[in-house]
């Protein structure tokens, strides 16, 4: 899986998924990545990866072309690049430790279902319970509102994710 995270909103962009990703594949995952932050009015200055091999010199060179600095993690130092870190332990403990992946197009849709529910509904507790596509939550003002609230459930991806809304 190729994944990229915005680290002031965190906002995550999955680009796609494959059982052996080739350095022609992370090219076009680097390509796909710079026309996706084109078309959603993005400017992303700093992309921080490991040093993993399958990452080839291309891959770099298109970033930069877009104006993306390639920062190369240190060597066994898992805190550079925390914020995807925890995102990663996030996505296997909420849904691939959960779920029963029966092929390629199967894990795409179940990825994109959890890349909608990540920035869409799931509360960020670091950046005050804000999701990265909505606006940050009005506060109560009165703590008697929390007796007139009407909270619906929506189950996605049968069960393995819960979206709550107030119902109107």
């Amino acid at each position: 899986m190729f994944a990229v995270i915005e680290h002031a909103s965190r906002r995550i962009r999955i680009l796609g998924a494959t059982a052996h990703p080739t350095a022609s594949w992370m090219v076009q995952a680097a390509r796909n990545l710079v026309m996706d932050l084109e078309d959603a009015g993005c400017r992303a200055r700093y992309l921080i990866r490991d040093r993993d091999g399958k990452f080839p010199d291309l891959f770099d060179a298109i970033l930069a072309d877009a104006g993306i600095e390639t920062v190369l993690s240190g060597v066994r130092m898992p805190r550079m690049n925390s914020i995807m870190e925890r995102w990663v332990q996030t996505c296997r403990r909420e849904l691939l430790d959960r779920t029963l992946i029966w092929h390629q197009p199967h894990l795409l849709h179940a990825l994109r279902q959890f890349e909608e529910f990540y920035n869409g509904h799931r509360p960020h507790q670091g950046i005050a319970n804000a999701r990265p596509l909505q606006p940050l939550p009005v506060p109560l003002a009165a703590p008697d509102q929390l007796a007139s609230l009407d909270i619906r459930r929506r189950d996605r991806l049968g069960g393995v994710l819960h979206e709550f809304q107030h119902a109107a």
